[in-house]
């Protein structure tokens, strides 16, 4: 199982939501290289972004930050918020951004996924925000009445190869994954599913682990010293977590 590190901007600052509240947020770091630098040095190979002013307002906002941590030597950034054009994507992806996470505009507009699919293959990801089961957008700001869960087998059958499924309920509250869901979505062949949303210790990875998701995304349990980095990459190696 890989390991994504989480640095999410605001105004090129290093800061964690809570539930997805834009009024709930605590901020880590000015400096998002050295962050991502830290988490490089630790042993991660990849690096999970979200801009979350281009996530609320509709169009990237933190591209400076985004070109520097693309730089970032020995690690794979997999990067979104506001990216809903063809424009927008193909700049983050010049930035040297090695996949793309779509969200608001996978949702909307079928016929642009399906375009960008067809254009960038694996290098498109969705993400599918859940909120109650339903899926969110607009930053999180608005739910919808699609669930989550068939969207996510709609995502498959289009060509989507990989999901980022977040937990809003779960979201920097470090109260554990949603297992349940993880262990569902786990099952639908073709799909790479990362888990995102609620992991506050190596138990957590162990758990996610034996669901067969692909990946797993960490945030605020590192932030707050809850998780080791290199801890955490050698039990989702299926290596001892003790040593």
């Amino acid at each position: 199982m890989d390991i994504f590190p989480a640095i999410d901007l605001k105004g090129g600052r290093v800061v964690r939501l809570t539930e997805g509240d834009y009024g709930r947020m605590d901020v880590y770091g000015d400096d998002p290289v050295a962050v991502a630098e830290g988490f490089r040095a630790a042993g991660a190979t990849y690096l999970h972004v979200v801009d979350l002013d281009g996530a609320r307002d509709g169009t990237p906002k933190n591209r400076e930050a985004l070109r520097a941590l693309s730089g970032v030597k020995g690690l794979l950034v997999q990067a979104g918020g506001g990216l809903r054009n063809k424009e927008r994507v193909e700049e983050a992806l010049a930035l040297g951004i090695f996949r793309v996470i779509l969200g608001t505009a996978a949702l909307r507009d079928p016929g642009f996924l399906r375009a960008m699919v067809r254009a960038y293959g694996e290098k498109i990801a969705v993400g599918v925000d859940a909120r109650g089961g339903k899926a969110a957008a607009c930053g999180w700001l608005e739910t919808t009445d699609t669930d989550a869960m068939d969207f996510c087998v709609a995502l498959r059958d289009l060509g989507v190869q990989t999901v980022i499924y977040t937990d809003i309920s779960r979201d920097g509250k470090l109260s554990g994954p949603n297992l349940a869901a993880y262990q569902a979505l786990a099952e639908l062949e073709g799909l790479r599913v990362i888990a995102s949303g609620g992991v506050s210790g190596e138990a957590d990875i162990a758990a996610l682990l034996s669901t067969g998701v692909h990946g797993a995304i960490i945030g605020k349990a590192l932030y707050e010293g809850r998780i080791d980095l290199a801890r955490a990459l050698k039990i989702a190696a299926g290596k001892a977590a003790d040593g």
